[in-house]
């Protein structure tokens, strides 16, 4: 092996490892994020609540999970946002 080759081999190995650490950083949001719009597409379905899915809307949903997805409800349902 060249001295190329170990290079690339090195910065291909540096990358993965980096988006595996990135992968676990992201994973609680990626699961409140699901979960929240699972709350948002049930609410929408059983009571009709139209909530549009919004990046600010997604941003709370996956940092507050059930409990932003039930705060952007009630604030759809109150009519002050969303």
């Amino acid at each position: 092996m060249s001295g190329l080759e170990i290079l690339l081999l090195v910065l291909v190995l540096v990358v993965v490892l980096g988006a595996a650490q990135l992968v676990q950083t992201a994973r609680p949001f990626i699961i409140n994020a699901v979960a929240g719009l699972v709350v948002l597409y049930v609410a929408q379905v059983v009571f009709g609540v139209g909530v549009a899915v919004t990046p600010l809307v997604l941003a709370i949903v996956a940092i507050g999970g059930v409990p932003g997805s039930v705060l952007v409800i009630v604030l759809s349902i109150v009519g002050v946002a969303f």
